[in-house]
């Protein structure tokens, strides 16, 4: 494993949530390996989603009503379920970021404290 494969992050279940809504909200209507590929770019190759990570995300999504699936075909004319933020996903991104942002701040004043 290269040096860039070991640094790659794990992502807790309630964050994995969180960048799948926003990069739907970003992206627009996407299928998994789209989201998966993007969220890969925008990382620069550190976080890297596999299926057995992302679909549970997505079902967990869709069961929420955060997410709709629907079924098209890709560009290789494919078929694939595509994902897109509902309204209630909307309002539940926009609070989890608030969420998230609160908890990354209180997490970094605690690690400041320590050193």
């Amino acid at each position: 494993m290269s040096k860039r494969g070991k640094d790659r992050t794990q992502v807790l279940q309630g964050t994995l949530d969180l960048i799948v809504l926003r990069a739907l909200a970003t992206m627009g209507p996407q299928h998994a390996y789209g989201i998966a590929t993007r969220l890969r770019q925008v990382s620069e190759d550190l976080l890297d989603l596999n299926q057995g990570t992302l679909y549970p995300a997505l079902v967990r999504l869709e069961r929420q009503g955060w997410i709709k699936g629907t079924w098209r075909r890709t560009e290789n004319n494919r078929e694939a379920k595509y994902y897109a933020v509902t309204a209630a996903g909307q309002k539940a991104l926009a609070q989890e970021t608030v969420r998230w942002r609160r908890l990354a701040g209180i997490i970094e004043k605690l690690l400041w404290e320590d050193s």
